[in-house]
């Protein structure tokens, strides 16, 4: 699979969903976009802020356009912060904030999903467990 298809970003979206309904987590705002970094498909739960919805693009291009998580990618901000100025100017909007998860079928990153909303901790497993429930790897 070279692209998240419909029937792969459905089952990413409900296994987020049902996730987040067993930990009741904030409401969240999730984009999931393809290994380009072009948006295929976004939601924003009723209540979520306006502005959480381009976090989590954001940290959804972090991961895939560097091929890391956007959690690894703050840690490499922290010991380089340089880098982090450099990339943004080079790669435009991105938030290197956990939350940002590579999608991954066999080797290969088809994708990445990018959720904000309630912690960057509880945002990235909400990743996570949407990634797994497709039946997917998830790369960090």
């Amino acid at each position: 699979m070279s692209r998240p298809t419909r029937a792969l970003v459905d089952a990413v979206l409900a296994g987020v969903r049902s996730h987040a309904q067993s930990v009741e987590v904030q409401p969240l705002c999730i984009a999931i976009v393809d290994a380009g970094a072009h948006l295929v498909a976004a939601e924003r739960w009723d209540g979520a802020a306006p502005g959480r919805f381009d976090v989590a693009v954001g940290k959804a291009r972090a991961a895939v356009l560097l091929g890391v998580s956007s959690r690894r990618l703050g840690e490499m901000a922290i010991e380089r912060p340089h880098f982090l100025v450099g990339l943004t100017s080079a790669l435009g909007p991105i938030v290197p904030v956990a939350g940002g998860v590579l999608i991954v079928d066999g080797d290969t990153p088809v994708g990445a999903i990018g959720i904000s909303g309630d912690t960057s901790d509880n945002d990235e497993l909400a990743a996570i467990a949407g990634i797994r429930a497709a039946g997917l790897e998830v790369g960090l």
